[in-house]
């Protein structure tokens, strides 16, 4: 049995935690805020089985001009957040050539394979069944020849990797979606995902199944995080603690930290938003408005619409134009009621250049271990990732092949 410090309390290093635990391991999280309080807290709450292929950088002409005009709801950025992550994004571009994404997909399609099944054991124990639904999720398309298009891609899914779906008429899928008010073109049903009512009640459900098992979860800041003589040491409310090991699973803010022990790390940050409305009938099932780039999915807190990618700097204020034009544009196919008074939430998408997460031995340092960079599917990958870094931290290497920070680092 190791003493292990888990930094970050998010869905991913909840998960982590849970995984050592369960391996023998006597575990503290420690972070600054609650569990599930930061990006965790404000995702769209889908397990997305489907997404077997990450998102990669456009590469085609015409949909770079359409970002680079503003005519796409998806991607909004600004030239400061541009600068400030070139590095990144070149690298990201070059990941996104035809050949490196089919190698890259190949791996994540591994993961997300196996995303619900990982979650299930946990969210039983955990006793969040309440808060789950495996209607699916739902790709909704306006215009009949991005549907069609849709639909052959999704039959190549199907193909490849062995993830399900239907391709469904407008006047079919209203039928089931009685909270439409409007028909689309088509609608491509996931059918293998899973949705969430409250993510970040369901990162502090795990939290507390960790805390009954015996972990500790301690309020600490991370940059804190020093060598010492037993292995790890950082502070925290209670005191200096010290660890044999330490797993950092800080998401978006893992390489500023990380660049104290020597490391660069280039990371493309995404960052997304959120609103909720008193929609008066509920969805079925979450969907995607592939037209608009936002995502909308009943929760508890009323319907939440989440928004695509915002290239900004970490300071930049809250702009919520893709927010706003997700709200007029669902108008068209939803009664939205009235917009929930709340606190505006944004969260930052941490996404590797290569698309893949980093997960396994820092290089430099013995004990030290990553556990971060999901991009878009943290709270998809929380716990398959935690399995994989636990493996790795009682002996399996191999269990982190494709992702391990070694192979990537320069």
């Amino acid at each position: 049995m190791a003493e292990i410090v888990v930094l970050g309390a998010g869905m991913v290093g909840v998960s982590s935690a849970l995984a050592l635990q369960a391996n023998g391991h006597d575990v503290t999280i420690v972070d600054r805020k609650a569990p599930g309080r930061e990006t965790s807290f404000g995702n769209a709450g889908i397990i997305q089985v489907e997404a077997a292929e990450p998102y990669p950088l456009p590469r085609d002409i015409a949909a770079q001009v359409k970002i680079g005009l503003g005519r796409t709801n998806d991607v909004f950025w600004r030239p400061r957040g541009l600068m400030q992550m070139a590095p990144a994004l070149l690298s990201y571009f070059r990941h996104s050539a035809p050949q490196h994404h089919a190698r890259i997909a190949r791996v994540y399609a591994g993961l997300t394979s196996r995303a619900s099944r990982d979650h299930a054991p946990l969210i039983e124990a955990a006793n969040a069944q309440n808060m789950i639904s495996r209607e699916g999720l739902s790709c909704l398309y306006r215009d009949a020849r991005a549907f069609e298009a849709a639909a052959k891609d999704a039959e190549r899914i199907r193909s490849s990797y062995g993830v399900t779906s239907r391709a469904l008429g407008g006047a079919e899928y209203r039928a089931e979606e009685p909270a439409l008010t409007k028909t689309p073109a088509g609608v491509i049903h996931w059918d293998q995902s899973w949705s969430c009512s409250d993510p970040g009640a369901l990162t502090q459900a795990y939290a507390q199944l960790f805390e009954r098992r015996g972990g500790r979860l301690l309020s600490g800041d991370a940059s804190t995080l020093s060598s010492s003589a037993r292995g790890w040491s950082v502070r925290t409310t209670d005191g200096a603690i010290e660890a044999e090991q330490a797993v950092i699973a800080l998401g978006p803010w893992s390489p500023e930290m990380l660049k104290t022990f020597g490391y660069s790390i280039p990371m493309v940050y995404k960052r997304g938003y959120h609103g909720h409305f008193s929609m008066p009938v509920a969805l079925r099932r979450p969907f995607l408005d592939a037209a608009n780039g936002v995502v909308a999915a009943s929760m508890r807190q009323g319907l939440r619409i989440t928004t695509g990618a915002a290239l900004v700097t970490h300071d930049a204020p809250a702009d919520i134009r893709q927010l706003e034009h997700g709200r007029r544009s669902l108008g068209d196919l939803l009664d939205l009621g009235k917009r929930v008074e709340e606190e505006q939430w944004f969260g930052t998408r941490p996404c590797l250049p290569d698309m893949l997460p980093m997960v396994g031995a820092a290089p430099k340092h013995k004990g030290l271990w990553f556990n971060f960079g999901h991009g878009h599917q943290g709270f998809t990958l929380g716990p398959t990732t935690a399995s994989l870094l636990a493996e790795a931290m009682d002996g399996n290497v191999a269990a982190v092949r494709s992702l391990q920070p070694a192979e990537r680092l320069n």
